[in-house]
């Protein structure tokens, strides 16, 4: 296929974000502003667009709208929680889903690995050890899900 057939069909499009640089896009879902502007600063850093959200259902629509490779969910949202956030991504995307949340119950784990995260992270966590962790699990293809207490 030609790329600048696909390019043209998005070109004019504001909500979709074209990266000819870089890892494409990551979107944080995440309702500590605290901690979506950490995971922003950690995620630019490696290479990503990256987009934040308060809430569960916005960013439902931030995934929708921006297609990003990966993103970012925390359980404790306040609208919807994170597993049901997961559950709508899984709907219409094949992002890579990191669940990072201080919730490190082996019944959330095991929820959120059955729902479709691709990994689970619990908070506190290094910045570097999850930059690597993504890079690793988009390297990594189609590999399963896994967990990982940083």
């Amino acid at each position: 296929m030609n790329l600048e057939l696909v390019l043209g069909r998005f070109k004019d499009s504001p909500d979709v974000e074209l990266t000819m640089t870089g890892l494409g896009v990551a979107v944080v879902v995440e309702d500590d502003a605290d901690m979506r502007n950490l995971l922003r600063a950690v995620l630019e850093q490696t290479g990503f667009a990256v987009y934040t959200a308060a809430s569960g259902l916005e960013g439902v629509d931030l995934v929708r709208r921006r297609l990003p490779r990966v993103v970012t969910v925390d359980v404790g949202l306040p609208d919807v929680d994170g597993f049901e956030v997961l559950r709508r991504i899984r709907s219409f995307s094949s992002a890579r889903v990191v669940m990072l949340t201080g919730r490190a119950d082996e019944s959330d784990i095991d929820e959120a690995l059955r729902r479709g995260a691709d990994e689970y992270v619990t908070k506190p966590f290094r910045p570097r050890e999850l930059r690597t962790r993504i890079e690793a699990l988009l390297a990594a293809g189609t590999a399963g899900p896994v967990h990982h207490a940083v």
